[in-house]
Formats: structure tokens, sequence, C-alpha cells
């Protein structure tokens, strides 16, 4: 289990860091277009830019987070560190689908979900 907690929790992990880089960096592209759901030429506007750029950096501390759980916390810490992180991502995934796209609930919040169930389990 313990195995099956880490690599849940490392895809979790990257998830959200592919999220940041696109959010950040590459939010006028057609890939951000296509993987959020909205018009190229919404993405193009500055404002809106600015905002994904924002949320970008939320989705980087989420990810910077569940990296220092399993990679730098010590034993004593990691699985409290990781938890705290899912749940966050949990909580995310539970808003961002009430009030943007149920998608989200899948893509995000099912590995986040089940990454905690896993980390619970250890």
């Amino acid at each position: 289990m313990t195995i099956l907690a880490f690599i849940l929790t490392f895809i979790v992990m990257i998830e959200h860091i592919y999220i940041m880089i696109l959010e950040m960096f590459f939010s006028n592209t057609n890939l951000a277009a296509k993987t959020f759901g909205v018009e190229k030429e919404l993405l193009a506007n500055r404002k809106v830019q600015t905002l994904f750029a924002n949320q970008g950096l939320y989705n980087g501390f989420l990810s910077a987070g569940l990296a220092w759980g399993l990679f730098f916390a010590g034993d004593t810490f990691a699985g409290s560190v990781q938890v705290f992180f899912l749940s966050c991502v949990v909580i995310a995934a539970l808003f961002g689908g009430a009030t943007s796209s149920r998608g989200i609930l899948v893509k995000q919040g099912l590995p986040a979900v089940l990454a905690l169930v896993a980390v619970l389990l250890v």
C-alpha cells in the first residue's frame, strides 16, 4: 500500500504541476482552450491571462506541498503533510466541480481521493 500511496500522490502532484504550467505560461494556447473548455479568444484577454496565472500559482503551491510530503518531510510528518495537501486538492475539486465544471470532480478530485485513501491506509 505504501508504494500505491506514493504513486497516486505523485500522480496528483504531477497533474498540478502540469496545470500550473498551462495556466501560468501557456494560458493563451489551443491546448489551454481545449483543456479548460473555453474559447481561445477568451484566453487572449490580458485580464483572463492574469486570472489564470494566479490560479496556476495556487496549483503550484499544491504540487509543492505534495512534493514536500513525498520527498522532503521526515518520516514523522510525511503522511500528515500528504493528507493535508491531498485534502486541499479534494476541497478545490469539489468547489471547482460545483462552480466551474463537473469534469474537475473526475479529473482532479478522483485521483486526489484515491491518493488520500491510500495515504490514510498506510
